[in-house]
């Protein structure tokens, strides 16, 4: 089976180069600490991670808390698939006008099981961030991989504690989410147009014990499932003071 393309692996000195420069970068700590921010704020940095297929109400969803929290007077974030896809973790198209082609084939990242993990890695270290900063941060991904879900939370929870990273599994049947296809994206994926395609040609993982498990059904609304999500965050102290 052929791997998935990409740039050329670096040479051994590069890579002995980048080592060097790794041992003499260190973490600067800054004069206004967490703590402090989070006081600040009156509340705790979290992430609040969704995942599952696309179609399934992610974005929908994380706006809707979005707009709750906002309303309650926290300091939020959104930051969504589609819209990171525009800067941090651009496409090689999208980078190769200004970048040129090089740097765009080096960097740009597609929907390959690698660049999704990069993908991911990349969003996770901002989330991890802003969590740092006491800011809450609602992330809305398919983010199909369990194992790139479970770095993010490590990463996470190492700037801070156990339990500000809160993952919220949209349990949408993939049956629910060919029907609603609001881009249309799956009659693209099911006609091959489409390639690494979550839920048709690509696998998703499903969280085997996600914080909050939102399982669809009939009627419920993505006001419903944000005042559930906006409960559970009461619940686990998030607008509590840090112990």
């Amino acid at each position: 089976m052929s791997s998935p393309s990409g740039p050329a692996p670096r040479a051994a000195s590069d890579l002995e180069k980048n080592a060097n420069i790794s041992r003499n970068i260190v973490w600067h700590e800054t004069t206004v600490d967490r703590n402090a921010r989070e006081s600040n704020l009156a509340q705790r940095g979290t992430v609040v991670w969704f995942t599952g297929l696309s179609g399934c109400g992610k974005s929908t969803i994380a706006n809707e808390l979005d707009r709750l929290l906002i309303a309650r007077g926290a300091a939020s974030t959104l930051l969504d698939g589609d819209n990171v896809r525009h800067g941090l973790c651009a496409p090689p198209s999208g980078l190769a006008p200004e970048h040129g082609d090089e740097f765009a084939e080096r960097f740009g990242l597609g929907f390959s099981p690698v660049d999704r993990e990069e993908n991911i890695r990349r969003i996770g270290a901002v989330s991890a961030l802003m969590s740092s900063a006491g800011l809450i941060t609602l992330a809305a991904f398919v983010s199909p991989y369990r194992r790139d879900r479970d770095r993010v939370r490590q990463m996470v929870e190492a700037a801070g504690q156990t339990g500000d990273f809160l993952e919220v599994f949209v349990d949408t049947p993939l049956e629910i989410c060919k029907q609603r296809d609001p881009k249309g994206l799956y009659k693209k994926a099911i006609a091959g147009e489409i390639p690494h395609f979550t839920g048709i040609s690509d696998p998703y993982e499903a969280p085997k014990s996600p914080e909050i498990h939102l399982r669809w059904r009939e009627g419920m609304t993505p006001a419903d499932a944000a005042e559930e999500i906006l409960q559970a965050m009461v619940d686990r102290g998030v607008f509590a003071s840090r112990s």
